[in-house]
């Protein structure tokens, strides 16, 4: 017996015009046929047939309702019309599983909760309280959550495979502490992610295999096949930037017994390694670095041990990558005192042999060694010959008349004074007159013409004339000469190492140390005379470019015992120049012309002419000093220039010591001075010596 339901224009006729309107306007036509009874005498469980035509979701939902006697709501935010369909009559379970098809096409679900049925927006389903599964997924095409526990994969590792495979609506989460996935979705998804999951949850990692060597080094080894493995390291194990070791090929040196230590994903990964490392287990080639291997040692004829590795370390560090990087280990797999930072290969300097000792492949040794080869080239010398002309005059002249005398008698009330007097101390006449008996001032250098004249018995002086004419003159000439390395600095001092008092201190104790004295001085010394310091830079065209220091100091020879210590004269001069080779440069100089001249008079007696000088003393000075500096750098590239330079120098003194031996004499039987003794061996005739420069004021 079958049963037809029919919903048609006819039944909502005697409905009022709104419901009229409303479902003409929302295209409302559904069909539910039960064979020649109506729908109130359809029993629960009885096939359908389902004709909805643009119907409202929410007519067909109640319809629904009543078909399978299920409670439903309708969200209000679900709007729109639904076409429903069946050829033919179908179960109520099937005609709700369609239903449910149908809003997940456009874009709804519904959801249990409690026996009431909601139909909301895919989006918001998630949120809803619905069924939680661990191993059955429900409904086909209603949305549930299923947790999905995993024995041998990483679920953050599985999460960017299987979230393409999940609507954008819908949820996938792992948690790591139990090493489960928890997904949202339709039914029927999660039955085929849990067979993906089902295919993937499988152990990956072999045992582990130890590879023993016989040639090779472990350590050198392992970054070397880690690099050729490295494309099975990349895989789906990085996630975030974390790679899980599981899909790794895994390989650590052990260096006691050297052998490789390797774990693989599968045997494939495994046999590979094998091979690779029988290939590369090779003993070394004929004409090979032999039993040292990869480690070798370079002697320098030149260049400095320790500043060529550093040199060459910094070459090498611009090639430099992470361990990690390089070598596709992992932090986890760094070995024991490796370097964070390796380019293939390491420089250490040896200073006792001054030899360099290079850890590295023989193709990087090969690129090593000729740039050593480079490095370690005879560097040129330059000749620094210098000269310092100092001509000095000194001129000095004073001359003076003074007088003192008495007017009046003994037993006079009134004595009169009358005299002249200039200068100071021993210069002075009335110095010289109450001093000069006791010896406590002697008279002043030069011409002293003085008369007495006794008063009451005593003998005073009462007239003193003063002449003085000094003169003095110096001719100073210093030729400081130096050989120093290219581009390196070099300095001679020649002078004298004065004390200079720098503090003192005087304690002058009472009471129980009885009034004893314990005086003490601090004293600096430093050097006075000539220091020269060069450091020249020769160019490729020859040019030499020289950074100088140059002073010249010396002792005030008035002031040498003075009580606040000497005063010193110093001239210097700090420059940088450019010469060429050979040629000579004024680095600079000094001309000085001082002229002082002082006089003391009596006024209007003094301007008298000729007369006037009985009533005056004048003293005029002049000082005159011509200073200049040369220098003179010539380059020396080979032993043979620097041989013969050593030899003209040798020789120049040599011959200098000859000429100044003793005159012979049979009174003081000394007749001999010290002498260089020839050189052993004679210069070639093809290796002519240049004379040797002469001094030039």
């Amino acid at each position: 017996m079958t049963h037809r339901i029919f919903l048609s224009r006819q039944h909502a006729l005697g409905l009022t015009a709104v419901h009229v309107l409303l479902t003409l306007v929302l295209g409302v036509f559904a069909s539910i046929s039960m064979a020649q009874t109506p729908a109130e005498s359809r029993k629960p469980g009885q096939p359908v047939t389902l004709n909805f035509n643009n119907a409202d979701i929410e007519a067909v939902a109640r319809t629904m309702a009543s078909i399978t006697g299920f409670n439903v709501v309708v969200d209000p935010r679900v709007k729109g019309t639904l076409t429903l369909v069946t050829e033919k009559p179908v179960s109520s379970r099937m005609a709700m599983n369609q239903f449910l098809a149908a809003l997940r096409l456009q874009g709804f679900t519904m959801v249990e909760s409690a026996g009431l049925y909601k139909v909301v927006p895919e989006a918001d389903a998630k949120l809803q309280s619905g069924a939680v599964a661990v191993d059955d997924a429900g409904a086909g095409n209603q949305i549930s959550t299923q947790i999905f526990r995993l024995n041998f994969e990483s679920a953050n590792n599985l999460v960017p495979i299987l979230r393409p495979l999940i609507s954008p609506n819908n949820t996938i989460n792992a948690n790591p502490a139990n090493n489960s996935l928890v997904i949202t979705d339709y039914g029927d998804n999660l039955r085929r992610i849990a067979r993906i999951i089902a295919a993937m949850d499988v152990s990956n990692a072999t045992d582990v295999e130890v590879l023993p060597l016989k040639h090779a080094i472990a350590s050198d080894l392992a970054p070397l096949v880690l690099r050729l493995m490295d494309s099975a390291g990349t895989g789906i194990g990085a996630v975030a930037g974390q790679i899980d070791s599981s899909f790794k090929t895994l390989l650590v040196a052990e260096p006691r017994s050297n052998t490789l230590i390797l774990r693989a994903a599968n045997q494939a990964r495994v046999a590979l390694v094998k091979s690779l490392v029988d290939k590369l287990d090779q003993p070394p080639a004929q004409g090979s670095n032999g039993a040292a291997g990869n480690i070798y040692v370079v002697y320098l004829k030149n260049a400095d041990a320790t500043k060529l590795a550093a040199t060459l370390r910094a070459a090498m560090a611009g090639e430099a990558r992470p361990a990690s990087a390089a070598t596709g280990a992992s932090p986890a797999m760094a070995l024991p005192g490796a370097s964070a930072t390796t380019a293939g290969g390491q420089v250490q300097a040896d200073p006792a042999t001054n030899a360099l000792i290079i850890t590295a492949p023989e193709p990087q040794y090969r690129q090593l060694r000729a740039v050593i080869d480079k490095l370690d080239a005879r560097r040129a010398q330059v000749f620094v010959e210098s000269l310092i002309a100092e001509v000095s005059v000194d001129r000095a002249a004073e001359f003076g008349i003074q007088w003192q005398g008495a007017l009046g008698k003994n037993g006079d009330g009134v004595i009169g004074l009358l005299g002249t007097n200039f200068g100071a101390g021993a210069k002075n006449i009335v110095n010289l007159a109450t001093q000069g008996a006791t010896g406590t001032v002697t008279p002043a250098r030069g011409l002293n013409l003085g008369a007495a004249q006794q008063t009451n018995g005593v003998y005073v002086l009462g007239f003193l004339a003063r002449f003085l004419e000094e003169s003095g003159s110096g001719n100073v000439l210093s030729t400081p000469n130096l050989l120093t390395l290219d581009n390196e600095e070099a300095k001679i001092v020649i002078g004298q190492n004065v004390p200079f008092v720098t503090g003192q201190f005087t304690n002058t104790g009472s009471g129980a140390n009885n009034g004893t004295v314990n005086p003490f001085q601090t004293i600096e010394r430093k050097d006075v005379g000539l220091t020269l310091k060069v450091k020249p830079q020769i160019s490729e065209n020859g040019t030499v470019k020289l950074a100088i220091y140059q002073e010249v100091s010396s002792v005030l020879a008035a002031t040498a015992n003075a009580a606040n210590g000497p005063t010193t004269n110093k001239r210097t001069i700090e420059s940088n120049v450019l010469v060429e080779d050979g040629a000579v440069v004024v680095l600079g100089g000094l001309l000085q012309d001082e002229y002082s001249g002082n006089q003391e008079k009596v006024p209007g007696l003094g301007d008298i002419p000729f007369f006037g000088n009985l009533f005056k003393s004048e003293a005029r000075a002049r000082k005159k000093t011509n200073l200049m500096v040369f220098l003179r750098p010539v380059v020396v590239r080979d032993a043979q220039s620097t041989e013969r330079l050593s030899v003209d120098r040798y020789d120049l003194m040599r011959s200098g010591l000859k000429d100044a031996q003793p005159v012979p004499s049979t009174m003081v039987p000394i007749n001999e001075a010290p002498q260089l003794p020839a050189l052993p061996v004679a210069r070639p005739a093809s290796a002519p010596v240049a004379p040797a420069a002469k001094p030039q004021p």
